[in-house]
């Protein structure tokens, strides 16, 4: 069944579009964080309403979540354009303005200090750590020791699926199709089967971030972006640990703030 009609999207399709925007600061879903307040569908004309924890969250990361919600939506073949609004948020006139007039960051807020694309790095750089952590402590899990997980590189993995004699190193993207991925270690010499979500969400990051983007490339990196030793292996992986709890907490303390004005919003209304 196909996810969009010849009159426009479907609210599915837009729906698994900005599932793909991701908060940039908790490094999660929109969707799943349930700042989307409605979507509208008018044939080609996309309209997503979005509010934030709160009205002061930080202008670029707002920025940067309805940029990527405009874009990730107008990816969609059958949509001819997306109207992103932010509501309630102190600085909703000017990034709504901005993002849907197709303006830069810095000529919607000409005042601010600083390059928002300079911020995005920052913040994908902090992602791509956290989630290193996850999927190497899935290799650990898988029995995988340090030394092993350090010296892996993005040609020993693949689909699980695939087997020995169709391995394609050539072409790592594959791990990204199964529910399983394949690591091929100690040159090859054997091969551990672990969840792939970890894996590709790391990779994504990774490649990102210029990291991780040909087969020969070193799979874990320092936070610099430098390639692992086994003596720093523990240090690094828990500056991962590190990273993963900054955003832990402070994804809770936006589910609190969020279901605060929720609750005044519920008992306003009752009033």
């Amino acid at each position: 069944m196909s996810a969009q009609t010849s009159d426009g999207p479907t609210r599915a399709a837009v729906r698994d579009r900005l599932d793909r925007v991701t908060d940039p600061e908790l490094d999660r879903s929109i969707v799943d964080l349930e700042y989307i307040d409605s979507i509208e569908i008018d044939g080609g004309r996309v309209s997503v309403t979005f509010t934030l924890p709160t009205a002061w969250c930080s202008p670029a990361f707002a920025w940067m979540m309805a940029v990527d919600a405009r874009d990730e939506v107008e990816s969609l073949s059958a949509v001819e354009t997306a109207q992103i609004t932010l509501a309630e948020h102190m600085h909703e006139t000017e990034i709504n303005r901005g993002v849907n007039e197709r303006l830069s960051f810095a000529d919607a807020f000409p005042d601010a200090d600083g390059d928002v694309e300079a911020v995005r790095r920052e913040l994908d750089e902090k992602a791509r750590v956290a989630r290193q952590y996850d999927a190497v402590e899935t290799l650990l899990e898988a029995g995988l020791d340090a030394e092993t997980i350090v010296d892996l590189r993005l040609r020993d993995l693949e689909a699980a699926d695939l087997g020995p004699n169709t391995a394609q190193p050539d072409r790592p993207e594959t791990v990204t199709d199964d529910d399983t991925v394949a690591i091929y270690a100690a040159d090859r010499s054997f091969a551990v089967s672990v969840p792939a979500t970890p894996l590709e969400r790391y990779l994504e990051k990774a490649r990102e971030t210029s990291l991780v983007t040909d087969p020969d490339d070193r799979l874990f990196r320092t936070p610099e972006g430098e390639p692992i030793d086994s003596e720093s292996f523990e240090l690094v992986h828990q500056r991962g640990r590190l990273a993963q709890v900054n955003m832990s907490s402070q994804g809770g303390i936006c589910d609190g703030l969020r279901e605060a004005r929720e609750s005044r919003l519920e008992k306003t209304a009752d009033d």
